[in-house]
């Protein structure tokens, strides 16, 4: 009998090979790349956490701190000023997993006290510290792959980095039906890389562990069309374009702005390679 392969969080779980889930992405920020200051307002990040639940949307990804380039890091303590504003509001009015985009341990502590279900680390290391704290909570753990790879093969090189992190997670404790794993798409990559990585999603995976894809909005799709002074809001176009590529590879979870079109575009796709809905 195949084995059924879940990723689990805190409070619950999703499994895998069914069909896309979707994770909206609420940034309460006023410097995002994308929509910096859209939902840096409490009331702003609800209203929106309740429009993506009503279009669809399996989880919530609350960050209080830009990743875009250039941007300036913040202290833990101003993280959670953010966080701690927003975050409350939307446990109480959606019924949706919420995941927090952090690589503070002591943010996600915080977090996971107050009732969060999963951490998105985008730090590119395993954090024993993160790990002890994930362990505590049962939480969902998101590592991504960060920075250069030189590697002629990047599929295979983002792959085995994957992989090291998984077991070195495992080897700290942490349920390996708990890590989800994400190449880091924009990151440290070329616009070739980038492109590349969608296109083998199959290769870059690890069986039996979540992937997510997170090529939402980002500069290298412009780069791809052509037209690096468009919008980053129009640029969902691109989006759909490379999530359907990642779902054909397999991808399980994506991470998008724009939910509605995510959404659409991940029916329509499971549905003509025949995932069960």
């Amino acid at each position: 009998m195949n084995k059924e392969f879940v990723f689990r969080f805190r409070g619950g779980s999703l499994p895998l090979g069914s069909r896309t889930y979707i994770m909206g992405i609420i940034n309460a920020t006023p410097d995002s790349f994308s929509d910096g200051g859209d939902n840096f307002l409490p009331e702003n990040a609800l209203k929106t956490a309740i429009e993506m639940q009503n279009s669809g949307a399996d989880i919530l990804d609350i960050g209080g701190q830009s990743t875009r380039p250039g941007a300036t890091l913040i202290s833990p303590e101003e993280e959670w000023a953010r966080l701690e504003k927003v975050l409350p509001l939307i446990l109480n009015s959606t019924s949706l997993p919420v995941s927090v985009d952090t690589f503070y341990p002591e943010v996600a502590s915080k977090a996971l006290e107050i009732g969060c279900h999963i951490i998105n680390d985008v730090s590119g290391t395993v954090n024993p510290k993160m790990a002890e704290v994930v362990k505590k909570y049962g939480a969902g753990w998101i590592l991504m792959h960060s920075g250069e790879e030189s590697d002629i093969d990047i599929s295979a090189c983002i792959h085995n980095r994957l992989l090291n992190m998984l077991n070195t997670a495992v080897s700290l404790g942490v349920n390996s039906e708990n890590i989800c794993l994400d190449a880091g798409i924009g990151f440290g990559k070329n616009m070739e890389q980038n492109l590349t990585l969608i296109a083998e999603t199959n290769r870059v995976k690890v069986n039996g562990n979540a992937y997510l894809l997170g090529a939402s909005r980002k500069r290298f799709l412009g780069a791809a069309i052509g037209d690096n002074s468009l919008e980053f809001k129009q640029r969902d176009y691109a989006t759909v374009a490379a999530n359907t590529v990642g779902i054909l590879g397999g991808a399980d979870i994506l991470r998008v702005h724009n939910v509605k079109a995510a959404v659409q575009a991940a029916l329509v796709t499971n549905k003509i390679i025949k995932k069960d809905n």
